[in-house]
């Protein structure tokens, strides 16, 4: 059974950095991605970037974290980090870290999600 369980949220202040764990268990072997969405308070949840864990590719949707957020993993610990930079207060949101077969198929396996709050 897959289990994914983020760590790292926390308060920072608004141009701060935080990074977001990932840490995956229950696959067999590396093929399998990570994608990160978030949900701010009163919206609908977003999907904003994957990375797969077989080569480390990312993938990045629209342009609203793009240049401020990276992605790495490493493969012995089966963990994603989602690494954000630059933080505004409107990332404040719940992040969660999901997992498909690859970062366009459906994700079936979520994690309990992490709140950031960026203050201003």
């Amino acid at each position: 059974q897959v289990q994914l369980v983020e760590s790292g949220g926390g308060l920072v202040q608004s141009g701060g950095s935080l990074t977001l764990s990932c840490a995956a268990s229950g696959f067999s072997s590396d093929a399998y991605a990570i994608g990160w969405f978030r949900q701010a308070p009163g919206k609908q949840r977003e999907g904003f970037s994957c990375i797969d864990m077989r080569d480390g590719s990312t993938n990045f949707v629209g342009s609203v974290v793009r240049g401020r957020f990276t992605m790495s993993r490493d493969i012995a610990k089966n963990t994603a980090y989602l690494q954000m930079s630059a933080l505004k207060p409107e990332d404040t949101a719940v992040y969660y870290c999901a997992s498909a077969y690859n970062c366009r198929a459906d994700f079936d396996s979520w994690g309990q999600g992490t709140q950031v709050t960026v203050s201003s």
